[in-house]
């Protein structure tokens, strides 16, 4: 007869075999400084995406910022996100991320609020922070993608279960900022929502250059310019 130990042992394996991701490794994993190129982080690079979004004109503003936020004693990036809808803003996120010392990415949470027409906050719902309420951090990026291979980039139960699968290495991709033949292509999807899949494109070097959802919504934005320093 199996001990207790071992089918916790067993049951722990399950688990990362399903999601791609166990609980977040230790702090002293996060002190890397190598950048992936998937999805590099270099403080001060802004991003501008264009596109629609259920029926709106939609611009996207990401900046990596100079802040930094300690959670469960990893010092994350903050990444602050500004949508806009039709000329106003619609939605602002600040998103937190960290690298370890292979230049794997790691996603441990948001704060997020939706906007109504005068600028006041309708919900904040979506918000989330590893360690708080069992909630749990996530691989955003691997360090070395490989077809076929599934993440869980986020988990609060009820709240924020994300999940991606890496699809294809050589996915060819043309937006106004750039075009690739070896692009990275993504799908997720969340048992939240089971009815939308989106598709995410990565160009090496560069970081997202598209997202478009393919079920279930009228989202696409793509990357048309990349401001450094």
């Amino acid at each position: 007869m199996r001990t207790k130990l071992q089918l916790a042992a067993l049951m722990a394996l399950a688990a990362g075999a399903v999601s791609g991701v166990g609980a977040a490794p230790a702090q002293e994993t996060f002190a890397g400084r190598t950048q992936n190129p998937w999805f590099p982080l270099v403080p001060g690079t802004r991003f501008v995406y264009q596109g629609m979004k259920d029926g709106e004109a939609a611009r996207d503003v990401v900046t990596v910022t100079h802040r930094t936020k300690v959670i469960e004693g990893v010092r994350c990036t903050v990444v602050h996100d500004e949508l806009y809808l039709a000329g106003r803003l619609a939605e602002r996120t600040d998103d937190w991320y960290a690298r370890k010392p292979d230049g794997s990415v790691w996603y441990f949470g948001e704060a997020t609020a939706e906007l109504d027409r005068r600028g006041r906050v309708t919900t904040t719902e979506g918000s989330w922070q590893a360690g708080a309420d069992g909630a749990l951090a996530g691989v955003y990026m691997p360090a070395r993608p490989k077809v076929g291979l599934t993440f869980r980039q986020e988990y609060w139960r009820g709240h924020a279960e994300d999940h991606f699968r890496v699809v294809s290495l050589d996915a060819t991709v043309k937006v106004p900022y750039t075009s690739s033949q070896h692009g990275l292509l993504t799908t997720e999807w969340s048992p939240l929502e089971p009815g939308v899949v989106d598709h995410k494109l990565y160009v090496r070097g560069v970081g997202l250059v598209k997202e478009e959802t393919v079920k279930g919504g009228q989202e696409r934005v793509e990357l048309v310019s990349v401001r450094r320093g």
